[in-house]
């Protein structure tokens, strides 16, 4: 009965038969589709960044409910990458698992992994830049708008081996989401399986490349007129500092998920097949 009605999940083992075949399907993608699904992948994780701010932003919150409300409103991000569809840069870090079995050139990977993040910095920023124009950081009275600038200028000021670690982190948190997401056979069992690990990394405070696609350019939007009024420090709140966090965070991320994830699961369960 458990089966007929699809209650039960994959295994460990035939997630890692699915995430080749997908990793397979995803880098023979032609192009035109794939920067398309790469552009609502930047502005899905945007609307999940959106989501995470408002929360955030309200000053009745204690520092841990903050954390752990604005980390599951984050999850809307990922829930609508793996159900609605769209191809994310860090998700796609599991294509490491089908290059390793042999299945994908480093060609591939390289020329998804390109298109893809470009077109999340488009999605992402593009998205940005309409939130701006629609005067949404004047919520709760600024508050909204303030909470973003404070969030930019903290992640452009990180030390480049502070943000490298937290997005390897990140992604480790990030990719076995997906993961699991892959365990499930229903849209329920996706969205669960989603929110923890993806409200922890942010309630943790980590670092992601797509979300900071969004965060750091509204922040830099913003900062004229909420900086001036406030003591933020925002010296390092600019597209410089922009490129300064995105360089260790990406490089961060793929660790996270290349190495951590797809190559250890590869390691588990794949590895023995090919030797055969």
């Amino acid at each position: 009965m458990a089966e007929i009605f699809g209650s039960d999940a994959f295994s460990p083992q035939q997630i890692a038969d699915k995430v080749e075949a997908v990793g397979v399907a995803k880098a023979h993608l032609p192009a035109v589709p794939t920067l398309m699904l790469g552009v609502l992948a930047g502005g899905f994780i945007g609307l999940g960044a959106l989501y995470f701010t408002l929360v955030v932003s309200d000053p009745q919150l204690s520092f841990g409910v903050a954390g752990v409300l604005g980390g599951v409103a984050f999850s809307l991000g990922l829930i609508l990458v793996v159900v609605a569809g769209a191809e994310l840069f860090t998700g796609n870090n599991l294509l490491v698992m089908a290059w390793a079995d042999r299945k994908i050139t480093t060609a591939e990977l390289l020329r998804n992994w390109i298109l893809v993040y470009a077109s999340n910095a488009v999605g992402a920023i593009g998205l940005a830049l309409v939130v701006y124009l629609s005067h949404h950081a004047d919520m709760n009275q600024g508050a909204v708008g303030l909470q973003y600038v404070k969030i930019a200028a903290a992640k452009t000021a990180l030390p480049f081996w502070e943000a490298f670690f937290k997005g390897v982190l990140c992604n480790l948190l990030v990719c076995l989401a997906v993961w699991l997401a892959l365990a499930g056979r229903s849209v329920t069992d996706r969205v669960l399986a989603i929110v923890f690990p993806i409200s922890a990394f942010v309630a943790a405070g980590f670092e992601h490349c797509v979300a900071n696609m969004y965060l750091i350019p509204l922040g830099i939007f913003l900062k004229d007129s909420v900086a001036a009024t406030t003591n933020i420090d925002s010296a390092s709140l600019n597209w410089s500092g922009f490129a300064g966090n995105l360089i260790p965070v990406t490089l961060g991320n793929i660790i996270g998920g290349s190495v951590m994830v797809a190559l250890v699961y590869y390691t588990i369960y794949r590895r023995d097949r090919l030797k055969c």
